[in-house]
């Protein structure tokens, strides 16, 4: 049995936790917050009750995998798991709209040709085809097995781009996001619909690699699914089977370092001068303030804005509105910008984006509002981190709120009118809760543009320290993040030769 010492209580970690102290591990957790979850937090006022991270799960197989194999109780008796249909609400620059179903291909194809008009569904349920084939091709070496030493094959994007034939000049095949949207989406709005897919998980539409066609593709083929009582829940129900494996935490405990010997990792140092001895240490977070020395050899990747462009953060407003929520409300609707491309070009130059992409989620939730005769609503963006932009100005914060309340009307009629009050949470928010540098939100990693978006391994040169969570493979997002959890616990309990699950 050996001492394990996770760094972090989020996701990824706490699921590395619970599967290690089911092999016979004694594992303790330090966490710098007075809680447990990392982005899933939750704000509650006068019987509001606001997510404050990710509003939806995609790929809950993730989450089952973790209770049946840490638990004799399955996921679905710890949370009331419930698939969200329509799955989301789509209402473009040119005012047209359009309700896609959850978790149906046909439909969604159906319901583009209905709103778009004729062939925009087939061009997408084509797209879709495609996308397919990306996830069916990295699915494994991305996401459910430790980073291959080889990572060239990576590196090569695994998108089936469509040859486009030109007059006079040569063919030409997507290699971003924005090209598969100008190229064989040939849709203005079906364009933004796919550039919205990256936007949201902090990509870069004009850069982000044609293999992040799988991101709308998990989507509308696994279905988008909401917890009731928030996403909140789902931190708590992991936190919950922690604990009943014998997993200990101690919060508001800050690691200031990992001591190491020998170039091995041997415990922890806390900011009261605490050393905790261990035979592994597990982070759950960017670990590279914590050690001296550089866990990564040349050409290995590196954690989100180490040494690059910033990585972007979210803004959020949550909203306590009087009047119910009305009957055929939508519970999420993405409001597109009128101008994708300067969107894009302002979020990742470190700009406020004038005229932004928004998602408001309205859960069908009693849990979520006072009463029936109350809302309470969120609305995000994504936009530059903290730094490039001083989100800490009050007067910012209250404009660009006002920015996105304003961008949110598309989606609940008089939201202005039926406003009783907002809270404002911004990337030094995120920064001050998490430690995310920043208030950044790692992105999934993605296969192409020669690896630049893979994330770092779960192992490092430092022997005994592992990496789970959104900054380490296979990066951010609920359903990756429990992947590494999966992973650095199997590479603990079996060693170097484990390769994921069969």
């Amino acid at each position: 049995m050996a001492r394990i010492v996770v760094i972090g209580a989020g996701t990824g970690a706490m699921a590395a936790a619970a599967r290690l102290a089911v092999a016979g591990h004694r594992v303790t957790v330090y966490e710098r917050s007075a809680t447990y979850g990392g982005s899933l937090g939750r704000f509650e006022r006068d019987g509001f009750v606001f997510d404050t991270g990710p509003g939806l799960l995609h790929l809950p197989a993730v989450y089952r995998d973790l209770f049946v194999k840490t638990g004799k109780e399955p996921l679905e008796r710890c949370v009331q798991l419930g698939q969200v249909d329509p799955a989301s609400r789509h209402v473009f620059a040119d005012g047209t709209g359009v309700r896609l179903p959850n978790a149906s291909r046909a439909g969604v194809v159906s319901a583009l040709d209905a709103a778009l008009g004729a062939g925009a569904g087939e061009r997408w349920g084509a797209f879709l085809g495609r996308a397919r084939d990306a996830w069916d091709r990295s699915r494994r070496p991305l996401l459910e097995e430790p980073l291959w030493t080889d990572r060239q094959v990576l590196g090569r994007d695994p998108y089936p781009a469509v040859r486009q034939r030109r007059l006079l000049r040569g063919a030409r095949r997507a290699a971003t996001v924005a090209e598969i949207g100008a190229w064989e989406l040939a849709d203005p709005r079906l364009a933004a619909l796919l550039d919205g897919y990256a936007l949201s998980y902090g990509l870069d539409p004009r850069h982000a690699p044609a293999g992040a066609a799988l991101l709308p593709y998990l989507e509308q083929t696994f279905g988008s699914w909401y917890v009731r009582g928030g996403m909140r829940e789902l931190a708590r129900a992991v936190y919950e089977r922690c604990l009943a494996r014998k997993v200990e935490f101690v919060f508001g405990a800050e690691v200031t370092r990992i001591a190491e010997k020998d170039g091995g990792a041997t415990g922890i140092e806390l900011a009261d001068g605490t050393v905790v001895a261990a035979d592994r240490v597990v982070a759950g977070i960017a670990p590279g303030r914590l050690v001296e020395r550089e866990l990564w050899d040349d050409g290995e990747p590196r954690p989100p804005g180490a040494g690059g462009a910033p990585v972007p953060g979210r803004f959020t407003v949550l909203l306590a509105l009087r009047g119910a929520r009305d009957g055929d409300a939508v519970h999420r609707t993405v409001v597109h910008s009128p101008d994708g491309s300067a969107e894009a070009a302002d979020v990742f130059a470190g700009r406020t984006a004038e005229r932004p992409t928004v998602a408001v989620l309205r859960p069908d939730d009693a849990a979520t509002r006072p009463d029936g005769d109350h809302e309470a609503v969120t609305v995000t963006a994504t936009v530059a981190p903290q730094g490039p932009v001083d989100w800490t100005d009050g007067a910012l914060r209250e404009r660009y709120a006002d920015v996105l309340v304003a961008a949110a009307g598309a989606a609940v009629p008089g939201i202005t009118e039926r406003l009783m009050w907002r809270e404002i949470r911004t990337p030094a928010d995120t920064a001050a809760q998490t430690g995310a540098a920043g208030g950044s939100v790692p992105a999934p990693a993605l296969a192409g543009a020669s690896g630049r978006l893979l994330r770092p391994a779960n192992t490092t040169r430092l022997s005994g320290l592992y990496l789970a969570g959104g900054w380490a493979h296979p990066g951010g997002g609920l359903a990756h993040a429990g992947m590494s959890g999966a992973l650095v616990a199997g590479l603990i309990v079996e060693g170097a030769g484990f390769r994921g699950s069969q």
